[in-house]
């Protein structure tokens, strides 16, 4: 039997809480055909490193798609499938690095995981439990950040957050 996700599942934690480990093994007990949205750049070697070994890890079972600005392909996720954006984070840390307007930005993100017609699981950081950033681009970060996550937390059908491992749900999809 099929494990169903709603159609938005948002999955937030800290770094390397497992969040990224849960939300994959959420979408692979789905039984369903899944598509990888990854939005990481490789700008150094350690992360073209990291982004091979996540790809790796994944295998075959995954249909990759680099998307480290722009989520059109969210579109053409086949219905019967299902997705994994992985993650919000590095996608707006793209975008703020590449000046973009931030408001018109976010508006595409969600408009772009609203149009996906398959269930899709969002992973992104929560980044406002710690300092407040000393630099000013830190604490824009931070705040686009919270913003990001409030704006998908509210358009998703189920909201957990991952910490050691653990999930903790948030908001429950309804059946």
């Amino acid at each position: 039997m099929k494990n169903l996700l709603p159609p938005l599942t948002l999955v937030l934690g800290g770094a390397s809480s497992g969040k990224s480990a849960w939300a994959e093994a959420r979408v692979s007990s789905a039984g369903l055909n899944r598509h990888y949205i990854a939005t990481a750049e490789a700008h150094d070697a350690e992360m073209t490193a990291k982004i091979a070994a996540h790809r790796a890890a994944r295998g075959t079972a995954w249909d990759t798609h680099d998307a480290p600005h722009d989520l059109g392909v969210l579109a053409t996720v086949p219905e019967g499938h299902c997705a994994l954006l992985d993650c919000a984070t590095m996608w707006l840390s793209n975008q703020l690095l590449a000046e973009r307007d931030m408001d018109a930005a976010v508006t595409a993100f969600t408009a772009a995981v609203a149009g996906c017609p398959a269930p899709l699981v969002v992973v992104s950081n929560e980044v406002g439990h710690g300092i407040v950033p000393a630099y000013a681009l830190g604490r824009r970060f931070r705040d686009a950040q919270g913003q990001l996550n409030q704006r998908l937390a509210a358009q998703a059908d189920e909201v957990v957050f991952v910490t050691a491992g653990l999930p903790q749900v948030l908001k429950a999809a309804t059946p």
